[in-house]
C-alpha cells in the first residue's frame, strides 16, 4: 500500500505594518486640514475676504479682548482675519500645487528628451539646465512680472519654472540607468515606441523618486510664492494669499500683531510638515534603506 504524501502548505508570511512616526502623522493630519480648508473655502469662510467693517477695525482676537464675531481680530480695514486667512490658504496651496506639478511634467519631460536623444539635444537641456541653476531666481521672476504685467495665470506658470531642473537631473540621470537596464531594452526590441517605453515602463520605475523631489520642492515654492507676495508683486488685490497678508500686516506688527502672526504661523507649519513628510517618504521609498 503506497501512502500518499499530502505537500505541506507553507502560510505566506504576514505583511508587515508600516509604522508612520509621530511627527510624520501630525505633518499628515495638518496637510490634510489645510487641504480640506482650501476645498471648502467657500463654505467655511464666515465673511467675505472685501467685507469691511470700520467700526470693528484692529479688533483682537478671542482670548485678547477680541468676541467670536472675528476669532481671529480684524485688520486695519475690520475686515475678518479668519475669512482673509481661509481664501488664502487655498490661493497659496492652489499656487504651489500648480507650480509644483508643472516643474514636475515639465523637467521630467526635458530629462527623458535628453536621456532619448543624447547628442546635441542632451548638451543643450544640460545648459538650460545650469543657466536656471545658475540665474537667481528671484530677479528673473521680478523682470517677467515688470515687463508682461501680473495676472495669475502667468504667476502660476511662473512659479512652475522654480525648481524644474531638479526633476530634469534626477529623470535624465534614472532614464539612462533605465535604458541600460534589460526591462527598457526587452520591450524595444519589441518593437515599443519611444513615448510607450518612458511612459509604461521607465516613468512608473522611477515615480516615486520624483515624487520625493517634488515633495521637497513644494515648501520651497510655497516660501517664495509668499516672498512675492510680500513685495507686492504676487497675488494682486482683490484676492489675497499667506504673502498677502503679511506684507499688509507688518504697518500693524506693533499695534495689531495678529494680523501677521497668523499667516505666518500657517506658513511654517505647512513647509515644515511638508518638509517632514518628504523626508519620511524618502526613507520609505529608498531601497537601499528598507
Amino acid at each position: 500500500m503506497v501512502e500518499q504524501v499530502v505537500p505541506a502548505v507553507v502560510a505566506a508570511p504576514p505583511k508587515r505594518r508600516v509604522a508612520i512616526p509621530p511627527g510624520v502623522a501630525l505633518a499628515m493630519l495638518w496637510l490634510l486640514a489645510m487641504v480640506t480648508i482650501a476645498v471648502l473655502a467657500d463654505v467655511i469662510r464666515p465673511y467675505g475676504i472685501t467685507a469691511m467693517d470700520l467700526r470693528s477695525r484692529l479688533q483682537p482676537p478671542v482670548g485678547f479682548g477680541g468676541g467670536w464675531l472675528h476669532p481671529l481680530g480684524t485688520d486695519e480695514l475690520g475686515r475678518d482675519v479668519f475669512s482673509r486667512l481661509i481664501e488664502s490658504i487655498r490661493m497659496s496651496l492652489m499656487i504651489a500645487f500648480g507650480a509644483t506639478i508643472i516643474a514636475a511634467v515639465f523637467g521630467t519631460t526635458m530629462g527623458f528628451l535628453a536621456a532619448h536623444f543624447r547628442g546635441w539635444v542632451e548638451q543643450a537641456v544640460l545648459m538650460l539646465i545650469d543657466f536656471q541653476a545658475s540665474m537667481p531666481f528671484l530677479i528673473l521672476a521680478l523682470s517677467v512680472l515688470a515687463f508682461f504685467g501680473n495676472s495669475l495665470p502667468l504667476f502660476i506658470c511662473l512659479m512652475g519654472l522654480y525648481g524644474w531642473e531638479r526633476h530634469a537631473r534626477i529623470s535624465r540621470g534614472l532614464a539612462i540607468a533605465a535604458n541600460a537596464q534589460g526591462y527598457a531594452a526587452a520591450v524595444r526590441q519589441l518593437g515599443a515606441k519611444p513615448l510607450r517605453i518612458y511612459m509604461k515602463h521607465v516613468l512608473p520605475n522611477i515615480a516615486s523618486t520624483l515624487i520625493v523631489a517634488a515633495t521637497l520642492s513644494f515648501p520651497e515654492v510655497v516660501l517664495l510664492e509668499s516672498g512675492l507676495s510680500f513685495l507686492g508683486l504676487g497675488v494682486q488685490p482683490p484676492m489675497t494669499s499667506l504673502g498677502n497678508m503679511v506684507g499688509y500686516g507688518r504697518e500693524y506688527i506693533t499695534r495689531a500683531p495678529w494680523i501677521l502672526l497668523s499667516p505666518c504661523v500657517v506658513i511654517i507649519l505647512t513647509t515644515l510638515s511638508v518638509s517632514i513628510l518628504g523626508d519620511w517618504l524618502r526613507d520609505r521609498l529608498d531601497p537601499t534603506l528598507t
